[in-house]
């Protein structure tokens, strides 16, 4: 009687790593935020709180197509190099050809920003579908053919552009990187709308349960008589699609597309979708936690930056927090199948 009572009991009692498992990142946003706000009182100017969001919105928008490959256990190291090629093609599209490519006004009329959107999205969404079949049909592993995509996309982004950048474009075009709607930057509605799109096909569809499903026991999945080369196949096309988004808005923002932007983004997608509680292993993971994860990785090179710690400091600080990341979850995940 008395073991039944201490069970009851515990089942009853307040879970602490329970509570902080699933609510850790904001813990930590919120902490370092404060932390922030008390060494340096520049930080919370509502001018540079903007600002970290405005720098958040392009890696977040990448993190959110990363969080559907990684919730299937897989990963894209292409992402930057996919995002200089599709930004450099939609520069060209933009400014209606190569001619014009370092002419900076007005008088240069291009096919406009809507083609050199779709554009964009067209080629982010092509080089996924691509590494998407070479994952599914070939059989080689994500890691290998997301490594070999980094080495191809960039070398057609230098290719494309011989090296040089395309500079220069239309305020209809620059609007989507630089404007606002009242004070809000319009790259940080993109980034919330597009995560409360991607939340919903997550938490609310028929696909979103699939990828879950695939990422938690792809056997089962099988057996269970869903098209696990299909779902699998198509969280690379999302991630292409989030790619080629995220190139338009970096290439509105600066006024410029170049063959070497986008470097090093891995390194912070993949910390933003972790730290954000999305299991490497696969099946486990929120576009909620993304966002907190790509805001809180925002705030700590923001802080970084303010009380003037060195960039190589920073990216040491970055590395030792996924590895932390990474660490929790697998711990976690041993002390959930104890239990």
């Amino acid at each position: 009687m008395t073991d039944v009572k201490r069970e009851t009991a515990e089942s009853a009692g307040f879970d602490l790593f329970g509570v902080l498992a699933r609510f850790a990142p904001l813990i930590f946003l919120i902490a370092l935020m404060i932390i922030f706000a008390v060494l340096e009182p520049r930080f919370m100017s509502s001018i540079n709180l903007f600002n970290v969001m405005r720098q958040v919105s392009i890696t977040g928008l990448l993190a959110i197509g990363m969080t559907f490959v990684i919730l299937t256990a897989g990963i894209d190291l292409s992402i930057g190099s996919l995002l200089a090629f599709a930004g450099l093609v939609a520069a060209a599209v933009a400014k209606g050809g190569m001619q014009d490519r370092f002419t900076v006004g007005e008088g240069v009329v291009g096919w406009g920003w809507e083609l050199a959107a779709l554009a964009a999205i067209a080629v982010g969404v092509c080089g996924g579908l691509l590494q998407g079949l070479a994952i599914t049909r070939l059989k080689v592993p994500p890691f290998v053919v997301t490594l070999g995509g980094m080495s191809v996309f960039r070398g057609a982004a230098l290719l494309f552009a011989a090296g040089g950048p395309i500079s220069g474009f239309q305020p209809d075009f620059t609007w989507w990187g630089q404007g606002k709607i009242g004070p809000v930057p319009v790259p940080v509605i993109i980034f919330l709308v597009a995560a409360l799109l991607a939340h919903i096909a997550l938490r609310y569809m028929r696909y979103g349960r699939q990828v879950y499903a695939v990422g938690g026991n792809p056997e089962a999945a099988r057996l269970s008589g869903l098209n696990v080369n299909w779902v699998i196949c198509s969280v690379y096309v999302i991630m292409g699609f989030f790619a080629g988004l995220g190139a338009f808005v970096l290439s509105a923002r600066l006024n410029s597309a170049e063959a070497v932007a986008g470097t090093g983004y891995e390194l912070t997608v993949i910390a933003s979708v972790v730290i954000g509680g999305t299991s490497l292993f696969g099946g486990v993971g929120t576009i909620f936690g993304t966002v907190i994860g790509s805001i809180l990785i925002g705030v700590l090179l923001n802080g970084l930056v303010l009380m003037n710690v060195s960039s190589y400091i920073q990216q040491i600080i970055i590395g030792v927090i996924i590895v932390l990341a990474v660490a929790f979850d697998t711990f976690a995940k041993s002390r959930r199948r104890k239990a």
